[in-house]
């Protein structure tokens, strides 16, 4: 998504907010412009306030996340999960916890404003390597098991990956393309190193570098939607937790 939905709803809400002033404090109307745009503010707040600091929608725009999410999924972010920031500023006001490995993260990376999703497999200091295909954290494999054969993409597998006690689904291509034959970075403090459940197809950490802490939005914990198609019918199939 390259608009700022946050930017632009909170210049709404302080429009409205100035008429509600307006009309409280300077012109009460009972019908007109003022008071109708007046009447906007409290929704608007409420809506700002949720998605600011409680939880947030995003649609799945892109393949980099197959097979644990698919273009067309909706899915539901928490804002609070890594602390509470302001709206738009992104100022950190209130510490909550730190992003853990594993974690399907929401996130603005380090060369462009908008939103990313992948998947958290490096935390500050971490040494992160993937060899033939395979993620080392800190020299130690992370066991890949359960092949499964994509009959749609048969240069393709789909594996059960482990990341320190967190199992998930990832896609790769058999053999493996250039970015995931020997790649190896250490993972600066304050920052994580993130990547797609598509292991080679999956614009990530290994091309424009570990996300800072401060550009971290939110944890994705659940689809609650999918629809790929506005002339298809919304399903609910594929609704529940993110692993």
């Amino acid at each position: 998504m390259n608009f700022n939905f946050e930017l632009i709803l909170s210049i709404i809400f302080l429009i409205a907010f100035a008429f509600w002033l307006i009309n409280k404090f300077v012109v009460k109307q009972e019908e007109g412009l003022i008071e109708f745009t007046a009447s906007l503010a409290p929704v608007l707040g409420l809506v700002l306030v949720l998605r600011s600091f409680m939880i947030e929608p995003f649609q799945i725009p892109s393949k980099s996340m197959v097979p644990t999410l698919k273009v067309g999924d909706f899915i539901l972010v928490s804002k609070w999960s890594y602390g509470l920031r302001l709206p738009v500023l992104r100022t950190k006001i209130f510490d909550v916890d730190s992003p853990k490995r594993g974690d399907v993260v929401v996130f603005f990376p380090p060369h462009e404003e908008r939103y990313f999703i992948k998947r958290l497999v490096g935390l500050p200091g971490d040494k992160i390597q993937v060899i033939n295909g395979k993620l080392y954290v800190n020299n130690a494999a992370m066991p890949q098991t359960d092949t499964i054969i994509d009959a749609g993409a048969p240069r393709s597998q789909v594996m059960m990956e482990d990341l320190d006690g967190v199992e998930h689904l990832i896609q790769k291509r058999v053999p493996p393309t250039r970015m995931s034959q020997n790649f190896s970075t250490l993972v600066p403090q304050g920052h994580y190193f993130m990547m797609g459940d598509s292991r080679d197809n999956s614009s990530d950490s290994r091309v424009w570098g570990p996300v800072p802490e401060e550009r971290i939005v939110g944890k994705a914990f659940a689809r609650w939607m999918f629809w790929d198609d506005f002339l298809s019918v919304p399903s609910f199939s594929r609704a529940g937790k993110i692993q």
